[in-house]
């Protein structure tokens, strides 16, 4: 949903920490050793884990990396379904330092997209922090003005335009404009193993 101007949206967030928690537990890391293989500090993860601050989107990429999932597996529920329906009032969320990501579907079965609906605020994104990731990625603006840094070139995205690139290869974004830009952000990992699938783009946490 995107946000508009003179108007406050309330953002509905699922327990992520409480996920993270989990899947920290289920593989046996301490919050030292998970600190030293997504590159937050413990301290970082402590905190999200106990719900005291929100996520960044670029510390969810770099904490699904550290765990070999999805992003998406932070918001999954607990069912696999042939269909998955979202109303707009029912997507999962999560949001900090003005940027809101919010699924599109998630819980099919043997699922390979990964849609995400990204709204950031004027100056936010990850520019000067160019990441990589597993397979593929297609990016749609529908509002606003968005600069792509792909590898050695920049990229304006206004309504209408779209990338579609090779994931493996840097690259970074950052609304350049002065009103919120909505983006579509669809992720593709490819075929092959459940792991492969899972892998997102990596990214470095602000600190």
């Amino acid at each position: 949903m995107a946000a508009t101007e003179g108007t406050t949206t309330e953002i509905q967030e699922p327990a992520v920490g409480r996920r993270i928690r989990s899947l920290r537990e289920e593989r046996g890391y301490s919050l030292r050793a998970l600190a030293e293989r997504c590159g937050l500090s413990a301290n970082a993860i402590s905190l999200i884990e106990r719900g005291e601050n929100s996520p960044t989107v670029s510390s969810l990429h770099l904490l699904a990396q550290a765990f070999n999932v999805s992003i998406t597996n932070f918001f999954e529920t607990d069912h696999e379904e042939a269909v998955v329906f979202v109303q707009p009032d029912t997507r999962l969320r999560s949001a900090a330092n003005g940027i809101v990501m919010e699924s599109l579907g998630i819980g099919l079965r043997n699922q390979q997209l990964e849609p995400f609906l990204i709204t950031l605020a004027p100056g936010s994104g990850n520019l000067d922090q160019p990441v990589t990731h597993a397979g593929e990625e297609f990016v749609y603006c529908l509002e606003g003005a968005l600069e792509y840094a792909i590898k050695d070139h920049v990229y304006r995205l206004e309504p209408g335009t779209s990338l579609l690139f090779d994931a493996s290869l840097d690259h970074c974004f950052c609304n350049v404009g002065a009103k919120p830009t909505v983006v579509l952000m669809i992720f593709y990992a490819g075929e092959g193993s459940q792991l492969a699938r899972r892998l997102h783009l990596l990214a470095s946490v602000e600190e």
